[in-house]
């Protein structure tokens, strides 16, 4: 009912406690990692390159959180229409054991695992959140090889 209630609101952040733990390390990681490829950029890229590439990262490298990177990647995404659809009407839920569905009157079911702190997560942003953490991962080692080569190319 809090997520229910939070994307009526249109308020991501506040329903980030309410993803699995794996979604919301992903969420930091993809931070992180943007945050130090923007540093990278920053000290050896040259321009136009470093500004396109600075400009690319900024939001979610800059974001003050993982709740903040959640938020940005969910509305990019268009997250919110896939819950608002139907989640409001809660039909019943079937628990098993560490895993549980919400099956709405629509008949979706919305797939949830307990976390170790004891709270339900929803899990449908887990892959997605997770892909695009190491899809960062990857980036970063290219920008690091790239600036790399920057450096070298200047150095006397």
């Amino acid at each position: 009912m809090r997520i229910a209630h939070s994307v009526t609101l249109d308020d991501p952040k506040s329903f980030f406690a309410y993803l699995e733990t794996e979604a919301q390390w992903a969420s930091y990681t993809l931070r992180d990692t943007r945050k130090k490829a923007q540093v990278r950029i920053a000290a050896s890229y040259p321009e136009p390159e470093r500004t396109e590439r600075l400009t690319a990262y900024k939001e979610l490298a800059e974001a003050p959180d993982g709740s903040d990177v959640f938020a940005s990647v969910y509305r990019t995404r268009g997250w919110a229409g896939r819950l608002r659809k139907d989640l409001s009407g809660v039909a019943r839920v079937d628990n098993e054991g560490e895993r549980a569905s919400v099956v709405t009157v629509h008949g979706t079911r919305w797939p949830f695992r307990k976390r170790d702190n004891g709270i339900w997560g929803i899990t449908i942003f887990t892959a997605e959140l997770v892909a695009e953490a190491e899809r960062a991962t990857r980036d970063l080692a290219v920008v690091e090889a790239a600036a790399s080569d920057y450096d070298r190319l200047r150095a006397p």
